[in-house]
């Protein structure tokens, strides 16, 4: 299968009063396409740098990213971004904020066709009748509906999520997790999704990588053997939960600490 982003032997190190802080030392990760790749490590570790290179807003100090078979060299507008807090231009409309890429990126498409398509995305996750609603008027969970859909509304080549269900309830979570589900099997894209949440990276990945203590490697790859549809039922059931074990035995060892 053909890798969308290849990471090679990446090393990064900020700069601070005291001296260089390294956070990624040789760093290797390959996605391919179409998969939903879910990262996780202890805190500190390097994850959101790992997003930052990908999407070319920073440079590695060695190695080299990836993209596309193209090297990343800067910023990158067939990348799509979710964060944890869904910014929206509260001036904006909820439909005019999803078609915000599309006035960047896709300058031959018409207004019709650009309201269509962002209509189509607010439809499949629920939003359709709050189009016209500002983000005030909106919950958190509809909001980061709405960002989801912005995120991947110009058909971006890999979506970027760093912790985008971080700061909801475990509810609305685990709703914006099947939400996700259904996006995928109706837009097809490559992520990488950054989390803390166990449960959350076996039920959105399709491998889920594990990152050392800093400065980060690669650690250790689980390949999420479970059907696309799957549901939130199956994090209860043994082959999910055997993989959750070994997750957090592998957090544990990178955090210098003994697995159970």
């Amino acid at each position: 299968m053909e890798n969308l982003i290849d990471i090679r032997d990446v090393r990064h190190a900020y700069s601070t009063k005291s001296g260089p802080l390294p956070v990624l030392d040789g760093l290797n990760l390959s996605v391919p396409k179409g998969e939903f790749c879910a990262v996780v490590g202890p805190s500190g570790c390097g994850k959101s740098t790992l997003t930052r290179l990908v999407a070319g807003l920073m440079k590695p100090d060695e190695g080299e990213v990836w993209l596309h078979g193209e090297l990343v060299k800067s910023p990158r507008k067939t990348v799509g971004m979710a964060f944890q807090n869904p910014v929206m231009l509260e001036w904006r409309s909820i439909i005019e904020n999803v078609m915000l890429p599309l006035e960047i990126v896709a300058n031959g498409m018409s207004k019709a066709d650009k309201t269509a398509r962002a209509m189509e995305l607010l439809e499949l996750v629920g939003l359709k009748g709050f189009e016209h609603k500002r983000p005030s008027e909106l919950s958190g969970g509809m909001r980061q509906r709405a960002s989801l859909c912005r995120a991947i509304v110009h058909k971006p080549d890999v979506l970027i999520m760093d912790e985008p269900f971080g700061a909801l309830d475990n509810f609305t979570r685990e709703d914006l997790w099947q939400t996700m589900r259904d996006l995928r099997a109706k837009e097809p894209f490559t992520c990488i999704l950054i989390t803390h949440d166990l449960r959350e990276s076996v039920f959105l990945g399709d491998q889920v990588v594990v990152l050392s203590g800093r400065p980060a490697r690669t650690q250790y790859v689980l390949d999420v053997d479970l059907p696309a549809d799957r549901t939130i039922e199956i994090l209860y059931e043994k082959q999910a939960v055997d993989m959750l074990h070994i997750l957090r035995d592998q957090i544990r060892i990178a955090q210098g600490r003994e697995a159970h």
